[in-house]
């Protein structure tokens, strides 16, 4: 046991650190499947973040197992808290979020999260992660400058694809672009191949000049090759991507050639991922850098503001932040909107053809 330096219950339990400010870490450290080895990668991406900060970082983190679920995210939680706890980072899992909130936002207690699911964020309930809206904007706001405004999109029948037709819209508004055609597919081929065929009677009117496809892995390669066979090709209309066509069975597609994508520069990430393996002997999973982050500007905001350190104020900061993915920001809706680079498609590593912003000078508050 460690006494608390914050008036807490003495720390029981793994900790990193031995600074005098006290964050915690809620990890699914304990829950089946592939939850363990991301808790695992999380905390060792906080730990290389402590080690990493310049003139020695004051944090104690404490590492509590939230077991993945929301009762277990409770009770970490208000251990947590009880141990003198100033922030949370985490959980991972969206009903854990929620639960660990429910006993975080009584107390004052801010929440960075690594949860993609926005219905959980609200004031001090902050998510980290790479959200739709962010793909959408940085996307679709750089066809519009390029001249494409006129889009037809094909989205998932789920909850991804509700999420980013929302994200389209609000994102076409915003950059006087027109969304003239929306397909949702199944979940399966022949519904795939049906709704992909519908867009393609669309494109051939001549109202579309881009097509927003977003879904990851194998479902964009395959809607390019449907559209290629009905006669689309690569030259006739932009194709626009999400951030999850940041993968080789994307890049490889032929029929995907020229299109474009948001994703953070990858220099940040492999800079990241050379040292993280140095130290752990094994390369990082993508969401590490999460937890490096969380623990960076946590240590940040401890080094510079004094007893204000985590107050909504500077953890809403419209000026934002610099992470291993480029600059972020917290909305104070709990959201957050990230600068990202623009990719294209060339039928082998795909290239960047413009940076990602390092401010948000020009983008409002």
């Amino acid at each position: 046991m460690t006494p608390s330096a914050t008036g807490g219950q003495p720390v029981v339990g793994d900790t990193l650190g031995n600074g005098t400010v006290r964050v915690a870490l809620l990890l699914p450290s304990s829950a089946t499947g592939n939850a363990g080895v991301i808790a695992a990668n999380l905390k060792n991406a906080a730990d290389l973040a402590l080690r990493e900060f310049q003139g020695g970082a004051n944090l104690q983190i404490l590492i509590k197992d939230d077991r993945g679920t929301p009762e277990g995210a409770r009770q970490a939680a208000t251990e947590a808290i009880s141990q003198g706890a100033e922030l949370i980072m985490g959980p991972l899992f969206s009903p854990s979020v929620a639960a660990a909130a429910s006993v975080a936002r009584p107390a004052g207690i801010p929440i960075v999260a690594f949860s993609t699911d926005t219905s959980v964020a609200a004031r001090n309930v902050y998510l980290l992660s790479f959200l739709p809206q962010s793909d959408a904007d940085r996307i679709i706001g750089y066809a519009a400058s390029q001249g494409k405004r006129s889009i037809a999109a094909i989205l998932p029948e789920n909850g991804y694809g509700t999420v980013m037709e929302a994200a389209l819209q609000r994102a076409a508004t915003a950059n006087g672009a027109r969304v003239v055609a929306i397909e949702r597919y199944g979940l399966d081929r022949v519904a795939m191949q049906q709704k992909a065929e519908a867009l393609a009677t669309v494109i051939q009117s001549g109202q579309v000049d881009a097509v927003f496809m977003p879904d990851a892995g194998d479902a964009a390669p395959f809607l390019a090759q449907i559209l290629s066979a009905r006669g689309i090709r690569p030259g006739q209309v932009k194709f626009l991507g999400s951030g999850q066509w940041d993968d080789p069975r994307i890049a490889a597609e032929p029929t995907l050639r020229g299109g474009w994508y948001p994703a953070p520069d990858r220099a940040g990430y492999a800079a990241f991922a050379v040292r993280y393996q140095s130290v752990f002997g094994a390369p990082p999973l993508r969401t590490a850098s999460l937890g490096y982050d969380a623990t960076s500007l946590a240590a940040g905001l401890a080094a510079r503001y004094g007893d204000k350190r985590f107050t909504a104020d500077m953890l809403a900061n419209p000026n934002g932040f610099i992470g291993v993915d480029g600059a972020f920001r917290f909305l104070p809706d709990g959201t957050n909107q990230r600068q990202l680079a623009i990719y294209e498609l060339g039928g082998g590593t795909p290239v960047m053809i413009a940076p990602a912003p390092q401010t948000f000078a020009r983008t409002g508050a």
